[in-house]
């Protein structure tokens, strides 16, 4: 059973992957990263950096490796407060869902 990734989370997830490394991280790894954790294809992660990217979330550089010149993210300070904002918010949802799924306080 999948649940739905809706905007909202993939945003956080992407924001969270990108901020593991304070110097940034490349496309790709990004891509592969977020992968692992959510069911979702490459085409529909390259729309959420690019747009995470025009609201000051994400910065970009360009570095050469091997070659070719690769695209790296860095999470920006705007980014690092809307992390912040969706880690908080994820606490309560997942206090909710689990008093509904388990009847439990958690």
């Amino acid at each position: 059973m999948a649940f739905n990734t809706g905007a909202a989370l993939l945003d956080a997830v992407v924001l969270a992957v990108v901020a593991r490394d304070a110097a940034g991280t490349y496309g790709y790894k990004i891509t592969q990263d977020v992968r692992s954790i959510v069911d979702v294809s490459e085409s529909t992660l390259y729309p959420v950096l690019r747009r995470l990217q025009k609201d000051n979330c994400l910065e970009t550089y360009d570095m050469e490796f091997a070659g070719r010149n690769r695209r790296y993210y860095k999470i920006t300070a705007n980014g690092m407060i809307r992390l912040d904002g969706y880690r908080h918010e994820w606490k309560t949802y997942r206090k909710n869902i689990e008093h509904v799924l388990f009847g439990e306080e958690y």
